[in-house]
């Protein structure tokens, strides 16, 4: 972590014309001092990446529940948080994938610890500055692609590139037995299968496939508690919900049958598993309504957020993705809000250096009826507004930032906060009204 704020503070005296001419220079040579530093630390564990554009973290969290359960050790890095062992920590960096320094430490502290597994999500933007370089992987998991960061990467088909390139790692891994996991329903799947691995892993709805075994999957029933399905006969629970869970469900029940994990403990852990913080998550404050925390920031996620609740009236406080950034994306996610919502509420997310209220208009133009929308800037107004306007039954929507920590404003300033905090705050507020 040192060493990262030291070449953070020579990239800010360098002039920038000339740092963007050398950054892949930079970014090549400090990731393989990194691993040099900490000599080469994920030659000696199993790491597991997992991409796509959703998904990422309920997967490894579905993972080591389920590695936990067969009684490895494990070691976490992911946008919800960074786990050795038995000891986590909220990840507050605003990063999924750290500075390189950052990643080798952490992989050097698991072979340490006695981890058995490493467990990364792994990003586009962590693939741009060659974050991945390095790393020897295992095995990857990939969950879907939908456009996102396509202002970053310049087009869908850069961004596309950019996930492909996890799996051509982990092609040229040294790893002796190297496996893949990939979504077959998503329409990318057919690039994501052309690498050539030890084991590799198909999933979707039809069933688990690894090229030998096919495990059909039946009797599957999404409710409003939860998902019941069957896999070759054998019945599985669980809370999540929805059917993008289940996709989560299903990628990680195929890394598990990778790694020969018997399908008693794969059960029990779905048994015990009660969900991702920030994910689909329920907050309870003895309210007659629901009030509901979400990740969702794209156009897909948000609208199979409202799906779930499609017979409930819906409260919907969102604002987007952030600030110089996606911008294609805002006036869509209006009108998915307008097609779903009752009520919505637009609100601040993380504008950065852009005008707060530039893009909350960009939202408001894809929302047909102006009557149907009301603009909070500040966040904590407009969620306070939103249970004060809540009725019997209704469900509050709050999406974007999930347990995101900071809400980013201009010239790097950061506001902590955390949207489940601020709910139970102001719920307990209102139960005394």
């Amino acid at each position: 972590r040192c060493m990262d704020k030291i070449l953070i503070f020579i990239k800010k005296i360098i002039p920038k014309r000339v740092f963007v001419a050398l950054s892949p220079v930079y970014h090549r040579w400090t990731v393989f001092l990194a691993a040099l530093r900490y000599g080469f630390p994920s030659r000696k564990i199993f790491v597991l990446g997992v991409t796509g554009t959703k998904g990422k973290t309920t997967v490894l969290e579905i993972v080591n529940a389920i590695l936990e359960e067969a009684g490895h050790k494990t070691a976490i890095i992911s946008t919800l948080r960074f786990k050795l062992g038995d000891k986590s920590v909220r990840n507050k960096l605003k990063m999924t994938m750290p500075g390189r320094f950052f990643i080798q430490e952490f992989l050097r502290k698991a072979v340490g610890k006695k981890c058995d597994y490493v467990l990364m999500e792994m990003t586009s933007q962590g693939e741009m500055q060659f974050r991945h370089k390095f790393i020897e992987l295992d095995a990857m998991i990939f969950t879907n692609l939908s456009p996102e960061h396509i202002e970053s990467h310049g087009s869908f088909s850069e961004y596309k590139k950019a996930k492909l390139n996890f799996f051509r790692v982990l092609e040229k891994s040294s790893k002796p037995n190297k496996v893949s996991v990939v979504n077959v329903d998503d329409e990318n799947a057919k690039d994501f299968l052309c690498f050539k691995v030890n084991n590799a892993w198909m999933y979707g709805l039809g069933g688990l496939y690894d090229g030998k075994e096919e495990f059909k999957i039946s009797d599957v029933d999404i409710k409003e508690s939860g998902i019941g399905f069957a896999i070759s006969g054998i019945n599985f629970e669980s809370k999540l919900l929805g059917e993008f869970n289940l996709y989560n469900i299903l990628a990680a029940v195929a890394f598990a049958r990778s790694q020969n994990i018997d399908w008693d403990i794969i059960k029990n852990a779905f048994g015990k598993f009660t969900g991702v913080p920030g994910r689909v998550e329920f907050i309870e404050g003895g309210q007659n309504f629901k009030v509901v925390v979400d990740y969702a920031h794209t156009p897909d996620s948000l609208e199979k957020l409202y799906k779930l609740f499609e017979n409930s009236r819906k409260i919907c406080v969102l604002g987007a993705a952030g600030g110089g950034r996606d911008k294609w994306k805002r006036e869509e996610m209006g009108k998915i809000a307008g097609a779903n919502c009752d009520e919505i509420i637009l609100t601040n997310e993380d504008p950065y250096d852009e005008n707060p209220m530039n893009i909350i208009k960009d939202i408001a133009k894809g929302i047909e009826s102006p009557f149907k929308y009301k603009i909070i800037p500040e966040r904590r107004e407009a969620i306070v507004e939103a249970l004060k306007i809540a009725q019997k039954d209704d469900v509050v929507l709050i999406a974007g930032k999930g347990t995101d920590p900071y809400i980013m404003g201009p010239n790097g300033t950061k506001i902590e906060w955390d949207d489940g905090r601020v709910v139970k705050q102001e719920l307990g507020r209102y139960k005394k009204l």
